[in-house]
């Protein structure tokens, strides 16, 4: 009879994690095909049926539900031990896999990905872009190791390293480039443009307004800020972007962006990592490169 293996638990909890074949497949480097054959052969193994298979998704089994807790609960010690191994093994090395919110990735990710692998050649950074409360889930679940975000994230099994804070900046339709900068609280009675649901810059946004969570005014949505930007390019309305953000969305656009005044909205953007990771130094020391790689750029924007 064939043993249970790591590679059975670790493409279990890559399909219970993605909750579809062909991503899981994708995220464990190997064929759909081959995924499937390695599930088949679990449930043969525990005379079981972990996965209900349908035409266009699938579901786990209550067994399965369960099953997949105590697999991503062997996965993570798994990942620990290796991490307690690296420890002595010098500088941070081997794949780091780092979530990234939306907000922030498109501006400071390149020069990430550009300048680390001259500060830790051995390095190899696996990002990946997903909203706050996916990457929270994955870094408690031990999907991720570290999380580029806003804090705070206010998760008890998590370290929060603030890296820098940067104001939120008003952008509007050019053609108000000669009007007055508008008060923040002026900001409630215009059309204004926010991120869709799930996005934390969105109640980061809605909060620096005083507005609730779900506004009874004139709220549009869209699903990037470039998607906002060139909105309000087209004369819909206004919206507030972060800082860093604000030297690529102003060439994509016919908009003016204005800072208000003090005390200005804005946000903290940090590292955050579980508590219980034998590589709490290495990320501490990481956190340090990263704010002086990433110090550089916001200054110049």
């Amino acid at each position: 009879m064939t043993a249970l293996t790591l590679k059975h638990l670790r493409y279990f909890d890559a399909l219970a994690g993605h909750r579809h074949f062909g991503r899981a497949a994708e995220a464990s480097a190997i064929s759909q095909p081959a995924l499937s054959l390695q599930i088949k052969e679990l449930e043969r193994i525990l005379g079981a049926t972990l996965v209900e298979r349908g035409p266009r998704q699938i579901r786990l089994t209550p067994l399965g539900e369960d099953f997949a807790i105590r697999a991503r609960s062997i996965m993570r010690a798994v990942d620990e031990l290796a991490g307690l191994a690296q420890t002595a093994a010098g500088p941070l090395s081997g794949r780091l896999r780092l979530g990234i919110i939306p907000t922030i990735a498109p501006y400071l990710l390149p020069r990430l990905l550009q300048r680390l692998p001259e500060r830790l050649p051995g390095l190899d950074l696996r990002p990946r872009e997903a909203v706050t409360q996916k990457l929270v889930r994955d870094l408690v679940e031990g999907r991720l190791d570290l999380a580029l975000v806003a804090l705070p994230v206010s998760e008890p099994s998590l370290e929060e390293t603030p890296l820098f804070a940067e104001a939120f900046l008003l952008v509007r339709n050019l053609s108000a480039a000669r009007l007055p900068v508008p008060a923040l609280t002026d900001l409630q009675h215009l059309p204004l443009l926010l991120l869709e649901e799930g996005h934390c810059f969105r109640d980061q946004a809605l909060a620096a307004c005083k507005l609730p969570r779900t506004p009874n005014g004139e709220i549009i949505e869209g699903s990037s800020l470039t998607t906002l930007v060139q909105m309000v390019g087209a004369g819909i309305g206004v919206t507030l972007i972060p800082e860093m953000a604000a030297r690529v969305e102003a060439r994509s656009a016919p908009v003016v962006i204005d800072r208000l005044a003090e005390p200005a909205p804005g946000r903290t953007v940090g590292l955050v990592w579980r508590r219980s990771t034998p590589l709490a130094d290495h990320y501490t020391a990481l956190s340090r490169i990263f704010r002086e790689e990433l110090m550089p750029a916001i200054a110049e924007i």
